[in-house]
């Protein structure tokens, strides 16, 4: 809805009432709340009835005493607003959390190595550039390809593997699942 003549008169009326945005809204019927509100500040309508509510004087509660909890300086005991006795750090004095005891002595599960055990030498590489490479030498690449300390292992490959057995082992391992089977 636009806002007519009759609608803006309704609207500074309300306001000067004391009526909330929401309420005006309700009663004006097509607006937004934040319709109210922007049309209020547009029309530059700073001046407000103190509502009913607002008329009671308000009583201040006295705030609890507060402690510095932190690690700061001074030591022992302090009392917290509650008046319980605290430590260093915040902690109560005889409130620490503790584990239930338990009568079971825990023991660490031991799970055998199942891998088949061999000889498993890992090969020092020969340092070989990109362009010394053949057919029957491993291209393992070690180091960033980006830098001049690049270098492939270089060792005899069996088979037409690509890698030497060492790095075969580690390029072409088992999925778990088929390992299972």
């Amino acid at each position: 809805m636009s806002w007519t003549d009759e609608r803006v008169e309704m609207l500074k009326k309300l306001w000067a009432d004391g009526l909330s945005a929401s309420q005006i809204a309700a009663k004006l019927g097509g607006v937004s709340r934040n319709a109210v509100i922007g049309k209020v500040h547009r029309l530059k309508l700073s001046g407000r009835a103190k509502s009913t509510k607002s008329a009671a004087p308000k009583i201040k509660r006295p705030s609890a005493p507060r402690t510095n909890l932190g690690n700061g300086g001074g030591g022992g005991a302090r009392t917290n607003a509650y008046g319980s006795a605290m430590q260093r750090g915040g902690v109560r004095q005889g409130m620490a959390a503790t584990a239930l005891k338990q009568d079971a002595d825990p023991q660490a599960l031991v799970v055998p190595d199942t891998r088949p055990i061999e000889d498993v030498v890992v090969p020092i590489a020969k340092r070989l550039m990109l362009t010394e490479l053949n057919e029957n030498t491993c291209k393992w690449p070690y180091g960033d390809p980006l830098t001049d300390e690049f270098y492939f292992c270089g060792h005899g490959t069996d088979d037409g593997s690509p890698y030497c057995k060492y790095h075969g082992k580690l390029a072409f391992q088992q999925n778990d699942r088929k390992r299972a089977r």
